[in-house]
């Protein structure tokens, strides 16, 4: 018989590499710390709402909604994901002016950050909100929070535009309006073909893809997302009806996505949540690409190159809308709130005149 001592020892020894071998896999089974079960469950319970509520709208609509001049109210929801003041209000209250009817605003602010509450178009636009920190599953949940109060404010809301506190318009709304609305297919609800994209930047052939797919564990987003499923692409998008209600339904990624990462330096959930679950969705409805400009040639700590007044001119604006794709960007970052000043020099001259 062996002694008690002896199969503790034997036990332990034993233990040791298995931990060395599963660890990793079972730390990164834990829910994530920054997201509390009661904001999920909270989530959940939106999610549903929205879901549910586009469901009976579509199921009671019985006749088609013709885009275009047969129908203008058909509406741009304009979501800003904000953790400071929204420092450029007044050049987009010149961006929405004489527009009433096209367009809601939705604005999603860290709860622990104390900024200044625009009025005009912005009064009242405060969403319900939950703290999110960058490089953590709070922004893929603070976006999903804003496209479901979104669908349940407005169903007429057909196009969904995420963007952050340091984006500025390329072009007036008219222009940005039609370059969404100007094919002259129409559709119905319950969604038919012919559909229109989603523009929703979608990449797999990035040299940090492997780094990333791994972040939170060797083998952690199988079987749900398999290497060649998983993509990388920019935080901000414009995603179609269709899609906002594919992101807030899906519950099989967002449970592999919340996880924590082990690799913090390569782990961006924002950056990938969105283009690999579209892309495993619906791929072909989406344009690949993004209308908002960031430009990446001179980052610094992770971060885009932030633009400062004096580098703000027309040379600028026009060189941010160029784009080697079928649309011209209709927004850009990342602006300093100092160069407000010179760009509100501009709106008029520039910006909003196409």
């Amino acid at each position: 018989m062996f002694s008690t001592p002896f199969v503790l020892l034997f036990t332990l020894l034993l233990s040791i590499p298995l931990l060395f071998l599963y660890g990793p896999h079972i730390l990164s089974l834990k829910p994530s710390s920054d997201i509390t079960q009661r904001d999920e469950l909270a989530d959940i319970k939106l999610f549903r709402r929205a879901a549910l509520s586009s469901f009976h709208r579509s199921a009671g609509a019985s006749t088609s909604l013709h885009l275009g001049a047969a129908n203008p109210k058909l509406k741009i929801a304009f979501m800003f994901l904000i953790n400071s003041d929204l420092a450029f209000a007044p050049l987009w209250e010149k961006f929405f002016e004489t527009h009433d009817g096209l367009f809601n605003i939705y604005i999603h602010c860290d709860p622990a950050v104390e900024v200044r509450k625009p009025g005009g178009v912005f009064q009242n636009r405060f969403i319900d909100s939950k703290p999110t920190r960058r490089g953590s599953p709070t922004l893929i949940s603070a976006a999903r929070r804003l496209l479901a109060t979104a669908i349940l404010d407005d169903s007429t809301n057909f196009y969904f535009a995420l963007l952050s506190q340091s984006c500025v318009p390329l072009h007036s709304f008219n222009y940005v309006y039609s370059t969404l609305f100007s094919s002259p297919s129409f559709f119905s609800f319950p969604f038919k073909k012919p559909m229109r994209s989603s523009y929703i930047e979608i990449l797999s052939d990035e040299p940090t893809l492997p780094d990333r797919y791994v972040a939170r564990g060797d083998h952690v987003m199988l079987p749900e997302v398999r290497y060649d499923q998983f993509k990388i692409g920019s935080q901000f998008f414009v995603l179609n009806r269709k899609h906002a209600l594919s992101v807030i339904k899906d519950r099989k990624l967002w449970r592999k996505f919340k996880l924590p990462c082990l690799n913090v330096d390569s782990c961006y959930p924002e950056e990938h949540y969105f283009p690999t679950l579209l892309a495993m969705e619906d791929k072909e409805g989406c344009s690949g690409y993004t209308l908002t400009r960031v430009n990446w040639t001179a980052s610094t700590g992770g971060h885009p190159h932030t633009y400062y007044p004096d580098e703000v001119s027309a040379d600028l604006i026009h060189k941010l809308r160029a784009s080697n794709f079928s649309s011209e960007y209709l927004f850009a970052r990342k602006f300093a709130p100092e160069s407000l000043m010179p760009l509100m020099e501009i709106v008029d001259s520039i910006i909003l005149k196409d």
